[in-house]
């Protein structure tokens, strides 16, 4: 399973900054075929975390959708025209009146996972999700802290490594990890 980053929009300007993207940075989501291994896009975000949440127990073939079979060329082909990142299977759907977003740091290095949730504001990790719980006690019947996951997929070197940023940032660890102590 793979999601690919939206391009970057331009720098905002003007005196206001901006802090965090309230969207996700995945600009289309795939998955592989578990028989011929070509690439088929996912129409909907929904879609898709509908096939990662069972994707263990069931694998994804060109047979499930009415429109295609193996024997058809892949929907978008693997190369490092734009990045890509792979998702880990089996992250539940999020519950119900929230969304999981996935955000790539500018020097796409990782990305970063988070819940809106019913209240507008994000959880960063379970104890967020659970002082949420804490504060809107009408919610947990309806979701549990168990539910949400924030694991991130990882992103493919190899389709990032022309980029300058992720150049720099490599080299700024790689620094930090050399010198005794891990900080320069």
């Amino acid at each position: 399973m793979v999601s690919s980053p939206a391009p970057s929009p331009p720098p905002s300007t003007g005196p206001q900054k901006k802090r965090g993207s309230t969207k996700d940075s995945v600009g289309l989501y795939a998955v592989q075929c578990c028989d011929c291994y070509k690439w088929r896009t996912v129409p909907t975000k929904e879609e898709f975390e509908t096939i990662r949440e069972n994707f263990t127990e069931d694998p994804w073939s060109c047979s499930k959708r009415p429109d295609c079979s193996c024997d058809e060329p892949a929907d978008i082909k693997y190369d490092n025209s734009c990045v890509w990142v792979i998702d880990k299977p089996d992250i539940p759907k999020p519950p119900q009146d929230t969304e999981r977003l996935v955000i790539m740091r500018r020097d796409f290095t990782k990305m970063d996972a988070y819940y809106v949730m019913p209240n507008g504001k994000r959880a960063r990790c379970e104890g967020d999700v659970e002082k949420f719980l804490e504060a809107f006690p009408e919610y947990k019947d309806r979701m549990s802290a168990s539910r949400f996951n924030f694991s991130t997929p990882k992103i493919v070197e190899e389709t990032v490594s022309d980029k300058s940023a992720w150049k720099a940032a490599k080299a700024k660890k790689q620094g930090k990890a050399d010198t005794p102590g891990g900080k320069k």
